[in-house]
């Protein structure tokens, strides 16, 4: 999968370093699978969580952070749509960011 954008995951890492090795971990990951459905992700990340509008939420760093992408499966595409604390998650609308 094409991971867009890379950048948010490295200014968010910078700001909270405790994130730092998993998001790495998630992103490299990521870039090798071969999402064709939602399906397809949670087998792997068990404790993700599928929203409308293709949209997935990834917990980081058991559960302190929250990462939401959008994929495009035919595309192979996957787009980095908020990434922040359980808090600042707590205060947005994850299928709509």
């Amino acid at each position: 999968m094409r991971v867009i954008a890379i950048k948010a995951l490295k200014e968010f890492w910078k700001k909270h370093p405790d994130s730092e090795q998993q998001l790495k971990s998630w992103y490299y990951e990521t870039r090798k699978a071969n999402w064709q459905k939602p399906e397809d992700v949670t087998r792997v990340y068990r404790t993700a969580s599928v929203l409308r509008n293709n949209r997935i939420v990834f917990n980081i760093k058991g559960n302190s952070y929250r990462l939401i992408t959008a994929v495009n499966y035919n595309f192979r595409i996957v787009y980095i749509r908020f990434i922040g604390t359980h808090q600042e998650y707590d205060k947005i609308n994850a299928e709509e960011n």
